[in-house]
């Protein structure tokens, strides 16, 4: 117990799936949260996201472990919004901030509208450079930035087969993109000692992958397949006989990365991915 006492994390996209998890985690081993999340639907993406009710389940499971929560709802698009929203939850919880995890997502799969793609950039990419931007100028040295990156981003022929449609294109662009970014940040960063690492997971247990949309991906044989239908097809993502990781899975290694125990860790892709990558795409190691 204790592996991040005194610590202040921010953490987009909060009210549910990871994001809650991993407030939660940081929460029973000591810090403060500053829980951000937009709380309404974006129309290219087709599963319902979270409301304010699921935002508020997460400051009553934090508030249950003893720690202070600051619940914010902000558009991780919206840069200025988003700094003012970090600026008021800085100031409630003490000025400083230690950690920044950008978990704010989307995966707007299976349709053509163009509008589809440039909001799976503007969430996924440019909602992770927003949160760092607004992070920055309270972010303490030694302090830790992740970011969520993905699996299917990293494999070649997954989200941006073109059967998944020009929003999975913008999915795996961002998630991309997010690795490029967290490799040269770290550079930027490490004069101050503070590290940024990228987490990449597998298929995990969350509503993105427990949606129609998701099922007909895995499943584009069936016309109206249910979660039932695609639960077989699921471990193909994996080397390991699972379908899935939980969120609790991805929160451990959020942990670790916040943790003063990676405090010589950077410019890492950490794969919570039940040996995917090396299923996917096997190469030999670079050194």
């Amino acid at each position: 117990m204790g592996r991040v006492e005194g610590k202040t994390v921010l953490i987009t996209g909060a009210a549910r799936g990871q994001g809650r998890a991993h407030a939660i985690r940081l929460a029973e081993e000591g810090a403060d949260i500053i829980a951000v999340d937009l709380c309404e639907d974006i129309p290219t993406n087709s599963y319902p996201m979270a409301r304010r009710a699921d935002l508020d389940e997460t400051v009553q499971q934090v508030e249950k472990l003893d720690r202070r929560i600051v619940a914010l709802q902000a558009d991780v698009r919206d840069r200025v919004g988003l700094r003012a929203a970090v600026e008021q939850g800085v100031t409630e919880l003490g000025g400083t901030l230690h950690g920044v995890v950008a978990q704010a997502g989307i995966c707007p799969l299976g349709t053509q509208d163009a509008q589809a793609f440039l909001d799976a950039v503007s969430v996924d990419f440019n909602g992770v450079v927003n949160a760092v931007d607004a992070a920055l100028p309270y972010l303490a040295d030694g302090g830790s930035v992740i970011a969520t990156g993905s699996l299917a981003g990293l494999i070649a022929g997954a989200t941006d087969n073109p059967s998944n449609g020009f929003g999975g294109l913008g999915y795996s662009f961002a998630k991309r993109s997010v690795a490029s970014f967290v490799n040269d940040l770290a550079i930027v960063l490490a004069p101050r000692s503070i590290r940024v690492n990228a987490v990449h997971p597998t298929n995990c247990n969350t509503d993105m992958l427990n949606s129609e949309v998701m099922y007909r991906q895995f499943r584009p044989d069936l016309e109206n397949p249910t979660r039932e239908d695609a639960l077989p097809a699921f471990p193909a993502m994996n080397a390991m006989p699972v379908p899935y990781v939980e969120p609790e899975d991805i929160a451990a290694m959020i942990l670790f990365l916040v943790s003063d125990e990676s405090k010589y860790v950077t410019g890492m892709q950490m794969r919570v991915d039940a040996g995917g990558y090396v299923k996917l795409r096997p190469q030999q190691p670079t050194f």
